[in-house]
């Protein structure tokens, strides 16, 4: 059982807002999850994308990997993608 750091969508037709969520791998997009980290919503200006870092960090450090749209954001938002060693 693989777990990934992932968007789930929300919102409305036309209006998507995404969660930042650590599901398993064979969930579905919208199904169970495991935790929310966080939100992204891309129709701010510029657009909207907070995690809580100490989540994030504790997932990856469990073995957690994010897909690559996750991987890209939390790139821009300077958030190291490698577990804070303790």
């Amino acid at each position: 059982m693989a777990i990934k750091i992932r968007l789930t969508r929300h919102g409305r037709k036309k209006k998507p807002f995404y969660r930042v969520v650590a599901a398993n791998s064979e969930a579905a997009r919208d199904g169970k999850f495991l935790e929310i980290l966080g939100t992204y919503d891309p129709l701010k200006d510029p657009a909207e994308f907070k995690v809580d870092s100490s989540k994030i960090d504790k997932w990856l450090s469990l073995g957690a990997k994010p897909t690559d749209t996750v991987r890209s954001l939390l790139k821009k938002a300077s958030h190291p993608l490698e577990p804070a060693q303790q």
